[in-house]
C-alpha cells in the first residue's frame, strides 16, 4: 500500500469502502467520455481521408511522425483503451501488428493492455464500486456482479484466457473484490497472451484480405 495514503484512506480500503472524491461525479466522467469519443470520431475521419485503415504504408508513415517515441505512444494508447474503452480493443491489436510486425506488435499490445488492466484494477481498488456506476451501464454491472462470489478468481481467469466477456470491465470489477494484486497480476500477465495473439493475427489476416480487394 503506498506510503502517501493517509491512515484514514488505508482503513477505508481495508474495509473495502470507497474513497471516491466528492468532486468526481457522473457529469465529469460523461464529459471526459464525450471528449474522448469526439477525438476518436475526428481520428477516424482523418484516418479514412488518409487511408490509415486500408494502407499499411500510410499507417506506418503516420506513426513514423512520432519518431523514436512511436512505440511508447502506442503502448500508452493501448493502456488508455483499457481504462476508458471507447474503441474496440481488437482494433488496437490490429494496429500494433501492422505498425511493428507480428512479434513486436504482439509485445507492445501485450504490455500496453496489461498495464492498462493494472491501472483499472488499481483505480477500482482505490475508489470502490461507485466508480463502476460512473463508467459502465447498470445492466452490465448487474450481469457480471454475480461472478463476484467465492469462485470469482476462477471465472475471471477463464474470461481473460478465453475472450468471451468484456475483460476490460472485468478488470474494473475485480478491483472491487478482495482479489489480491498477486492473483490479479498472475491471471493478467499469464492469461492475456493467447487472446491478444488471437486478435492480433486474426484481424491482421482480415486486414490483408480487405486490402487486397479494395
Amino acid at each position: 500500500m503506498p506510503k502517501y495514503w493517509s491512515a484514514a484512506t488505508a482503513a477505508l480500503l481495508h474495509k473495502g469502502e470507497s474513497v471516491m472524491p466528492r468532486y468526481i461525479n457522473k457529469a465529469a466522467i460523461n464529459f471526459c467520455t464525450l471528449m474522448g469519443a469526439g477525438f476518436c470520431v475526428l481520428f477516424v475521419l482523418y484516418g479514412l481521408q488518409h487511408r490509415l485503415f486500408t494502407s499499411q504504408e500510410a499507417l506506418q508513415s503516420f506513426m513514423g511522425g512520432f519518431g523514436a517515441f512511436g512505440a511508447a505512444v502506442f503502448v500508452l494508447f493501448q493502456a488508455v483503451q483499457v481504462i476508458v474503452p471507447i474503441l474496440p480493443g481488437g482494433l488496437g491489436c490490429l494496429a500494433g501488428v501492422l505498425l511493428f510486425g507480428p512479434w513486436m506488435g504482439f509485445l507492445y499490445n501485450y504490455v500496453g493492455i496489461c498495464l492498462g488492466s493494472m491501472a483499472a484494477f488499481f483505480l477500482a481498488k482505490l475508489y470502490g464500486r461507485p466508480i463502476l456506476s460512473l463508467l459502465f451501464r447498470r445492466e452490465t454491472i448487474e450481469k457480471y456482479e454475480l461472478w463476484t462470489g467465492t469462485h470469482f478468481s476462477k471465472w475471471f481467469a477463464l474470461a481473460i484466457f478465453f475472450p468471451v466477456a468484456p475483460d476490460d470491465f472485468l478488470c474494473w470489477l475485480a478491483g472491487t473484490t478482495p482479489m489480491s494484486w498477486r492473483t490479479f497480476n498472475t491471471i493478467i500477465w499469464f492469461g492475456k497472451p493467447a487472446s491478444i495473439a488471437l486478435y492480433s493475427l486474426g484481424l491482421s489476416a482480415a486486414f490483408q484480405w480487405l486490402s487486397a480487394i479494395v
